[in-house]
């Protein structure tokens, strides 16, 4: 169960995909993170979704507006779910999460400190969990839906580093994926 981008989820067994508010198609996966590689001791995943059947109609980029979805599941996150025979569903590659600490910097510094070091480019970068989220527009750290309490920040999720691992984030977004401690709910949005 590592963190990753793209690939099929594995989620409960009750788990059904969900499906765009506005134009009712079934949601893009774009990846799963482990709570525990950005909250030691924490456990499950946070698996985003996002509306790509109609680029730029469906209001994928907002919280609340119903083009996305996130969700923590637990232990019984184990199978892999029922992939939807219609609509834009899966990247057209999964890539592996790894990771790598820096300590003292920003995730900007980090990630320009990185590609110095390692000599390869920036979207090799696919993110980072934990820490804080570097907005670039301004603050949108969502409220739980249940307890109206600002929400922990997990992961921030840069495009991919090709056309086959690419989440459509606007052309050089990011995304921003979000988990309520207390209640379980989550939330993801963009911003580019």
């Amino acid at each position: 169960m590592g963190s990753r981008t793209g690939g099929v989820p594995l989620t409960p067994p009750e788990f059904e995909w969900p499906r765009c508010r506005e134009c009712e198609g079934p949601m893009q996966f774009l990846a799963q993170i482990c709570l525990a590689d950005a909250d030691p001791g924490s456990t499950g995943l946070l698996s985003v979704f996002m509306c790509q059947n109609e680029p730029g109609l469906c209001e994928e980029w907002d919280a609340t507006a119903g083009g996305n979805s996130a969700f923590v599941f637990g232990s019984d996150a184990t199978r892999a779910a029922p992939v939807p025979d219609d609509g834009v569903t899966l990247l057209d590659e999964t890539s592996a999460i790894g990771f790598a600490q820096i300590e003292g910097y920003d995730y900007l510094g980090a990630r320009d400190r990185w590609t110095r070091e390692t000599r390869r480019s920036v979207p090799q970068v696919l993110g980072q969990v934990g820490g804080r989220p570097a907005w670039l527009q301004n603050d949108e750290t969502p409220d739980c839906a249940v307890c109206d309490q600002p929400m922990s920040f997990i992961v921030q999720l840069e495009e991919g580093h090709d056309y086959r691992t690419s989440a459509n984030f606007g052309g050089g977004g990011c995304g921003y994926g979000f988990r309520c401690r207390s209640c379980g709910d989550a939330a993801f949005l963009w911003q580019r």
